[in-house]
């Protein structure tokens, strides 16, 4: 009767559990109470002054930048169109507020809503059917990964030439952006569900209705929300690049419109706009993801490689691809669409084989493969050893982690007219955009994995008395290195995706991007599709050398 709940025990004392105190074969003092008051003093101001920096650390980077922005601005370090100060900014932020901004802001979330919707619906039942059926999984999934190679942004000239650059155009884009991730999460989350689940649904004797109700949708929505949640940032990122290109209204549209004019200071508002739409977007998708899935579920599971045996499943595997380029020539050769918007395979097979016997297209890929990886080595490098820092020293990550989250909500295409403005149409402008598309993908990763990695290194670090040299080359390395290798991969994905990127909006020197502008400017579609062509296969060759990567760097840890 003397012991008090918890919730009623005054704040100058708590409970103290002593394990002495349990048993008396194991300590001698058995016959003391094991509840015992404990009379905390107030804690020194010195000793709370840690907690209350804690909350200021993360405001310390954006203040000085703030500061030296400034500072900058107003000793004319720089020419005021290159770097309009803070107070311009600030005031031509309530000047568009006053009606302009809001007007392009909604015809850009419009577009968002609907492309997003129109994209994830397609997607989820598609990935539904691929995942509930072996059969169309093996007849469908080959040729959809296959396509899917090919980036969205490399699609944009392919869909100017057949839509124009209305909104037709738009919703294509975002269409394409948001079906592949949804498909190939609901795929895996329909087909990977438990299989005790659909024992104990044959068990039950569940209708196919609940049995959809009651353990596929169950199953299904971890995997899928996920899915929601890439997309919605691709399909963002896909609008503003869309916008960017070809546009008469929209976010996109005023930075463009603004860089132009050399404004710069419209072109941070919308850049500062666009990080707060980012950041919504990032916490609405996962509020609603933490509502939906409240149950305890497994890690989102990998979309596996079906190795096909038979000659019948290689068979299936190859009907509708075939069957795909048929239709393709018998469409063009009985001109059902405009010859100029569908050429026949086999004229893009000889457009292919031209440009590879003079040289054209290896040259172009040549020179974009160069600057994809000069932009990861600076933007990785920069990466890795930014997500060390962060992921060893607790207090770095307070100050920086915080403002490199906020960078990260702003969508990579967003910092396409301030690039160009400082940095022009050279290689200089590309290498710092495509450096910035492969430096967050290893920050992120290699902050994570090496902020995860177990305690006991730690205490073997300190028992071992390494120093930081080799604590880092023998224990914190190794164990985040399967981290470490799959951002690795993740940023020479996005390096070949902003290689692309930057040769459509910088298009001078050469490159696979700018081949591609100028034959959609020509109308040559025949060009289009041949680039698009070797696109899709650069990017499986870039995915399959990123996998060889990973999986030599961490065999050690599944011998």
């Amino acid at each position: 009767m003397q012991i008090m709940s918890a919730m009623h025990w005054p704040h100058s004392w708590r409970p103290v559990f002593n394990p002495m105190r349990i048993h008396p074969l194991i300590g001698e003092a058995s016959t003391v109470s094991a509840l015992q008051p404990l009379h905390l003093a107030p804690l020194p101001s010195r000793l709370r002054w840690p907690t209350f920096s804690r909350h200021l650390l993360p405001w310390v980077v954006p203040v000085g930048v703030l500061a030296l922005w400034w500072l900058a601005s107003h000793r004319h370090w720089m020419s005021p169109q290159i770097l309009p100060s803070p107070d311009v900014v600030w005031n031509s932020l309530l000047e568009l507020a006053g009606g302009e901004l809001w007007d392009n802001l909604w015809i850009s979330l419009a577009r968002l809503v609907r492309g997003v919707a129109a994209g994830t619906f397609i997607g989820a039942l598609l990935g539904a059917w691929l995942g509930s059926s072996r059969r169309a999984e093996r007849m469908v999934l080959p040729t959809f990964t296959a396509l899917a190679q090919i980036p969205t942004l490399a699609w944009t000239p392919f869909f100017m030439v057949c839509f124009g650059i209305g909104e037709t155009l738009k919703m294509a884009v975002l269409i394409k952006a948001v079906m592949v991730p949804v498909m190939l999460h609901t795929l895996v989350g329909v087909r990977d569900a438990q299989p005790r689940l659909h024992e104990a649904a044959s068990v039950l004797r569940l209708s196919r209705a609940q049995r959809l109700r009651r353990l596929i949708l169950p199953a299904a929505l971890p995997s899928f929300m996920a899915g929601v949640r890439l997309a919605l940032s691709t399909g963002w990122a896909s609008l503003l690049a869309v916008e960017l290109l070809a546009s008469s209204e929209g976010l996109g549209y005023l930075m463009v419109w603004a860089r132009q004019l050399f404004m710069l200071d419209i072109v941070f508002v919308c850049i500062l706009l666009i990080g707060v739409l980012g950041v919504v977007l990032d916490r609405g998708t996962g509020w609603v993801d933490r509502r939906l899935v409240f149950w305890p579920h497994a890690g989102v599971a990998q979309l596996q490689r079906q190795r096909v045996g038979t000659w019948q499943e290689r068979a299936l595997a190859w009907a509708l691809p075939l069957a795909g380029l048929a239709l393709w020539q018998l469409a063009s050769s009985h001109e059902w669409v405009d010859p100029n918007l569908l050429v026949s395979p086999w004229q893009v097979l000889q457009v292919t084989l031209a440009g590879l016997a003079d040289s054209s297209l290896l040259m172009a890929m040549a020179m974009s493969l160069q600057r994809t990886l000069a932009g990861l080595v600076i933007g990785g490098l920069l990466g890795l050893l930014t997500g060390l820092l962060l992921g060893l020293c607790p207090r770095a990550e307070r100050l920086l982690g915080p403002s490199f989250s906020a960078l990260r909500q702003i969508a990579i295409f967003a910092w396409v007219p301030l690039i160009t403005a400082w940095f022009g149409l050279g290689e200089g402008a590309k290498w710092a955009f495509v450096s910035m598309a492969a430096f967050f993908p290893l920050l992120i990763a290699t902050q994570r994995s090496v902020a995860q990695a177990p305690a006991q290194l730690t205490e073997a670090a300190q028992v071992l008395k390494l120093d930081l040299w080799q604590r880092l080359r023998w224990l914190t390395l190794p164990a985040a290195a399967p981290g470490i290798f799959a951002g690795l991969r993740l940023a020479l994905i996005f390096a070949w995706l902003g290689t692309i990127g930057a040769e459509y909006f910088m298009p001078s020197n050469g490159g696979i991007g700018s081949l591609m502008i100028g034959a959609q400017q020509l109308m040559r579609m025949d060009q289009i599709l041949s680039a698009m062509l070797l696109i899709g296969l650069t990017g499986n060759a870039l995915n399959a050398l990123g996998q060889t990567l990973e999986h030599r760097a961490t065999r050690w840890r599944h011998a």
